[in-house]
């Protein structure tokens, strides 16, 4: 198929270069002229394993390349793959201008255009966005008469292991305003083994929700079994390991084990979404309604307890909120990091995978004009960090830190995050964030 696809991020970026490896040929669309130059080079906008190699042979072998164009994109293409940004606003709704000003123009140069076209949703949009906001919108600018299908296909990728994730779905949703739209959708995932449902946009749309609303309850769920364990002496990822061997009632083991806070891009956004949602509609929601204040308070009990110890020097290794990526946004381990700079805490972190010199796009943005402070403490040395600090600090699951432990002075403690596997030499001078 000639697929354009617009917003060149994480999912986008992802979903082009999985699409141009499965023989698709596909254009992507962005308004940074600098992320349309690291595709046109070969390269990738965004750190995630297996992505780089894809869209370099995707532009060697011409199944890929990017513009800025809509026109040009919408004109030599079928199919259009919207996977732009819907963050938070500050009251927690969801901010669709990003997705509105796209359809626009798409619809506009589908008008141009006058042969039929096809626009999927992939960006993550609230139930009733597609019928109330992004249908008419697409119709008003393509014109009432124009050949215009349009539906919803939600992701299920997780950053860091994306590209399998494209590759080995829980399942594929496809929505439509007719079943034949939704199958057409569908068809450009030939070769994925995965459950198939073929459905209307309204229920596309809610899916998603639903997933990461699951995913939320299951993190914040897990943590405060955890904090009852430690509490009263009981090992809670063994309590948590027997618990999720029980798959008979469909309970994936994912996200269930105690630990810190949730963060990312998804998670928190789509929770709070939903939650100004429910009161918009006069519901009550109250486990919905509690998750970010359960999750802040993981933040809290993290960083009471790193006080507690008495230390000013302080190394924390892991920035981003998940390891194997580059994003900040909305990751606790900075919210935490800001909460002990403002007690004048004296920090160095390390991160591989957030380099401030290389950082690029949303990243880079992110730190300059809501973190500033954190790239002045950002150290490209282990060795270094590791020296610095009295507390160490273990903020995500990176194999990298797994050599911690052994590497540690006599007077260094550790506070870990992420429950660590060698560390039982450490005996008292070892402690996690809820065992």
């Amino acid at each position: 198929m000639k697929i354009s696809l617009f917003g060149l991020g994480y999912v986008g970026a992802v979903t082009a270069a999985c699409l141009s490896r499965d023989g698709h040929d596909v254009i992507g669309v962005d308004n940074q002229q600098l992320k349309v130059d690291i595709i046109n080079s070969g390269n990738s906008p965004v750190v995630e394993e297996g992505v780089g190699e894809l869209i370099r042979a995707g532009i060697e072998n011409g199944r890929l390349r990017a513009t800025t164009d809509v026109d040009e994109a919408v004109r030599a293409t079928d199919m259009s793959l919207i996977c732009v940004g819907t963050p938070s606003r500050k009251n927690g709704s969801l901010d669709t201008d990003i997705v509105v000003r796209v359809c626009q123009e798409i619809g506009a140069a589908v008008a141009r255009k006058k042969r039929p076209h096809t626009v999927v949703i992939r960006s993550t949009v609230l139930p009733g966005t597609m019928r109330n906001l992004i249908i008419p919108t697409l119709r008003q600018h393509a014109g009432e008469d124009a050949a215009l299908s349009i539906g919803n296909n939600p992701e299920f990728l997780r950053e860091a292991s994306a590209v399998f994730d494209y590759d080995n779905p829980p399942k594929i949703v496809a929505g439509g305003e007719t079943e034949a739209v939704a199958a057409t959708i569908a068809s450009i995932y030939d070769g994925i083994e995965a459950p198939r449902f073929l459905t209307s946009v309204d229920v596309a749309e809610l899916v998603k929700y639903a997933d990461n609303a699951w995913h939320a309850v299951k993190v914040a769920f897990g943590n405060e079994i955890g904090n009852i364990g430690k509490a009263v002496g009981v090992d809670s990822h063994e309590v948590m390991k027997i618990f999720c061997k029980d798959e008979k009632l469909n309970i994936s083991p994912r996200y269930l084990m105690p630990g810190f806070a949730f963060g990312g891009s998804c998670l928190p956004k789509d929770v709070r979404a939903l939650s100004y949602k429910g009161r918009e509609l006069d519901l009550e929601l109250p486990l919905l309604n509690s998750l970010l204040r359960s999750n802040d308070e993981q933040v809290t009990r993290a960083f009471n307890e790193i006080m507690a110890h008495g230390r000013r020097k302080i190394s924390i290794f892991g920035i981003s909120f998940k390891s194997g990526t580059d994003d900040l946004r909305e990751s606790p381990l900075v919210t935490l990091v800001e909460r002990l700079l403002g007690k004048g805490m004296d920090i160095l972190i390390y991160d591989r995978f957030v380099n401030f010199a290389r950082l690029y796009g949303a990243n880079r943005d992110h730190i300059l004009n809501v973190i500033p402070h954190i790239s002045s403490i950002l150290v490209d040395d282990f060795d270094r960090v590791a020296a610095h600090g009295d507390v160490l600090i273990v903020g995500n699951a990176d194999p990298e830190f797994e050599s911690l432990p052994a590497r540690m002075r006599p007077d260094q403690r550790l506070y870990d995050l992420v429950r660590l596997k060698n560390v039982n030499e450490l005996e008292d001078r070892y402690e996690g964030v809820n065992w």
